[in-house]
C-alpha cells in the first residue's frame, strides 16, 4: 500500500490509529445494537475523530480533507449503480417483470427445493454476467418475492440470493473482482480461477448442503398453500402476466454477458421495463416518472403483496447512499494519513508461517472492509501490502490473489456501512446484520481458505526465475 507522508507530519502511532478503528466500531455498536439506530451519524463522528489523530500527527486539514474526497470520489461509480438500480426495481414492479417471475415461480418451484434453487439460480447467473450487485438487482428480487411467498424468512432468503451472487463474482472471468485481484499481485486470470476453485468449491458445496436442509425444514412447517394462493390471485387482479415480461431480465444478462459496463447496461434493463409498463400494463408518463424516483406503491389490501411490490425508485437509495459516503469518509482518512498502514503493517509482523500469512492476508481484507466500506478499495490494499512477504516466501502469486478474493470480495457485503452491505440491504430489503448468519459462503470462505493455508493444501510454490511481481506492481501503482 504505497502512501506518502507530507512534510511536517509523522506515521501515527499503532494506539492512535486503534483509536479511530475503536470510535468507528464501538460507536456504531452502540447505535446499531443497543438502541437500534442508524449509523450514519456515528461514522461520522468517527470521522471527527480520525480527523483529530490525523492532526495530532501533523497532518494538514488539506491533507485530511483530500483523503475525505478521495474516498467519496471512489465511491461515485457504486452511488450510480444504486440510483440506476433503485430505479430499475421501480419500473420492472410497475411493468409487471418482477410480479410475473413471482407469479410462474410461486406456481412452479416447490418450498423443497426452493433454498438450493434460489442458490444454484443466482451462482449460474452470477457467473454469466460477472456481477453480484447485478444478480441480486435483478432475479435477487424476484426470488425474494416467491421465497416470501412460499413462507420463507426474508433474511434466510436473502442469504440464498447472496451466497449465488458472490459465488459468481469470485468466480466468473468476467468479473471485475475476479479480474482485478490476479492483475494487482502478478498472475493471469485463469490461473486464478483454477487456483481459487480448490476452497471455493468447499465453500460453495457446505453452503449447498445447508441450504438443502434449511429447505427441507422450513418447507416442512412454514408452506401456507392458502396464502400462496391468496398472492396469486391477487397479482393475476393487478398486472397482465405474460412469459414476454421475462424480456427485460434476459436483456440485462446478455449486456452483462457482452461485458456492458454496469451502469449502461442496468439502464437498458431499465428502459425494457419501461417499454414492458407502457405496452402491456397501459402506464402513462406521469406515473412512470413517479415511480421511477419515489418507488411503486401497491395498495392491494393483501399484506404479502403489498409488503413485497412496495419498493423502488431513486429516493429509496439515498439512505444508502449517505450511508456509503460516511463510510468512504472515514476510509479516506484512515488511507490518507497512514492510519490504517500500520495496523496491516502490525499484522504482517504476526506472520510467521505461511497458514499465518494466509491468516493474516485473510484478516486485513476483512479489516479494510470494515474501515474502507469499499471491496475494492480492501482487494487493493490487502494485495499491496502483502506482495512482497509472498515472494520472500517462495509463494506463488495464485496464492495471494485467492486468499483476497476469499476476504476482501466475499465479505464487503457483510458489513452493513460497506458499499457492498448498504447496496444488500437497500435492494433486497433485508437488514445486513439480519442476513449475515445465513449468508454461509461468504464467511465460509474465508474460515476455508484459512484452513487450507494451515494445512498446506493447493499451496503452490513460486517458480524459479518467475518476475518480481511486487516490484512490477509497486511501480504500476497510482501515485498518491
Amino acid at each position: 500500500m504505497k502512501t506518502t507522508i507530507p512534510a511536517g507530519a509523522r506515521k501515527p502511532h499503532m494506539w492512535e490509529a486503534l483509536i479511530s478503528l475503536f470510535s468507528l466500531v464501538t460507536g456504531i455498536f452502540i447505535s446499531i445494537v443497543l438502541y437500534g439506530l442508524d449509523a450514519h451519524i456515528p461514522m461520522l463522528l468517527g470521522v471527527v475523530v480520525a480527523s483529530l489523530i490525523a492532526l495530532r500527527c501533523g497532518f494538514s486539514w488539506t491533507n485530511i480533507q483530500n483523503g475525505m474526497v478521495r474516498g467519496i470520489t471512489a465511491a461515485i461509480p457504486a452511488t450510480i449503480i444504486l440510483i440506476v438500480v433503485g430505479i430499475l426495481i421501480g419500473v420492472w414492479i410497475l411493468g409487471g417483470v418482477v410480479p410475473t417471475l413471482v407469479y410462474f415461480g410461486l406456481k412452479t418451484i416447490s418450498p423443497a427445493v426452493f433454498l438450493p434453487t434460489t442458490l444454484l439460480i443466482c451462482a449460474l447467473t452470477s457467473v454469466a454476467t460477472g456481477t453480484s450487485w447485478g444478480t441480486t438487482g435483478t432475479v435477487g428480487v424476484a426470488l425474494m418475492g416467491i421465497g416470501a411467498g412460499l413462507g420463507f424468512p426474508l433474511p434466510i432468503v436473502a442469504g440464498a440470493v447472496l451466497s449465488g451472487a458472490y459465488f459468481g463474482d469470485k468466480m466468473s472471468p468476467l468479473s471485475d473482482t475476479t479480474n482485478m485481484a490476479p492483475a494487482m499481485v502478478g498472475t493471469d486470470v485463469f490461473t486464478h480461477i483454477k487456483h481459487m476453485s480448490y476452497t471455493t468449491s468447499v465453500s460453495f458445496g457446505l453452503t449447498l448442503i445447508i441450504e438443502i436442509l434449511l429447505g427441507l425444514k422450513y418447507s416442512a412447517t412454514e408452506g401456507n398453500l392458502e396464502r400462496i394462493d391468496a398472492i396469486l390471485t391477487t397479482l393475476e387482479t393487478q398486472f397482465t402476466l405474460n412469459p414476454v415480461l421475462l424480456l427485460p431480465i434476459f436483456v440485462v444478462m446478455f449486456v452483462s454477458y457482452k461485458k456492458v459496463p454496469a451502469i449502461p447496461g442496468i439502464t437498458l434493463g431499465a428502459v425494457a421495463g419501461v417499454i414492458c409498463a407502457v405496452g402491456l400494463q397501459g402506464a402513462n408518463y406521469e406515473t412512470i416518472v413517479s415511480v421511477a424516483m419515489w418507488g411503486y406503491e401497491s395498495n392491494t389490501g393483501i399484506e404479502d403483496v403489498d409488503t413485497l411490490l412496495s419498493r423502488g425508485g431513486l429516493n429509496s437509495m439515498m439512505y444508502t447512499i449517505a450511508l456509503i459516503f460516511a463510510g468512504m469518509m472515514f476510509g479516506g482518512v484512515m488511507e490518507r494519513t497512514n492510519q490504517l498502514k500500520v495496523v496491516a503493517e502490525k499484522i504482517l509482523s504476526y506472520a510467521k508461517s505461511t497458514g499465518s500469512l494466509i491468516l493474516s492476508t485473510v484478516l486485513t481484507g476483512i479489516m479494510a472492509n470494515i474501515v474502507m466500506a469499499d471491496q475494492y478499495m480492501a482487494i487493493v490494499m490487502s494485495a499491496r501490502s502483502f506482495a512482497p512477504a509472498y515472494r520472500e516466501r517462495g509463494l506463488a502469486p495464485e496464492n495471494l490473489s485467492r486468499a483476497v478474493e476469499d476476504s476482501a470480495t466475499v465479505t464487503a457485503n457483510l458489513v452493513p456501512w460497506n458499499a457492498g452491505g448498504a447496496y444488500q440491504f437497500a435492494t433486497l430489503g433485508v437488514p445486513t446484520l439480519l442476513y449475515l448468519p445465513f449468508n454461509f459462503f461468504c464467511w465460509l470462505s474465508p474460515l476455508v481458505t484459512i484452513l487450507f493455508g494451515y494445512m498446506g493444501w493447493t499451496i503452490t510454490p513460486l517458480k524459479k526465475g518467475a518476475p518480481d511481481t511486487a516490484k512490477q506492481q509497486q511501480a504500476s501503482a497510482p501515485a498518491e
